[in-house]
């Protein structure tokens, strides 16, 4: 199992809208990739403002994902809810 992990930093000056990003742009994310399962975290304490996780089979699933055109139309609308640049993590999960 692939999980990716779209990490939002704390920062001075940044702004993100939480009620966009759970209701529009990650509904947009998973009805374009259809992943396993996809969690979003809302930041209470600690370094992140949010998170989402999106879990794929196999990379190769996750690739193929990443050539798709709703990836270019989820880029475009970042601005829609934040000023803050993400942080990518891939990982292998390796034990649940």
């Amino acid at each position: 199992m692939i999980r990716v992990s779209v990490l939002y930093p704390k920062s001075e000056g940044a702004t993100f809208d939480h009620e966009y990003y759970r209701t529009k742009h990650v509904p947009m994310a998973v009805n374009g990739w259809n992943p396993a399962r996809t969690e979003i975290d809302k930041g209470l304490d600690g370094p992140y403002e949010a998170a989402v996780h999106f879990f794929f089979e196999t990379a190769d699933r996750f690739q193929a994902c990443m050539a798709l055109p709703v990836t270019g139309e989820l880029m475009a609308d970042l601005p829609n809810y934040t000023n803050i640049e993400a942080q990518i993590q891939v990982s292998e999960v390796v034990a649940s």
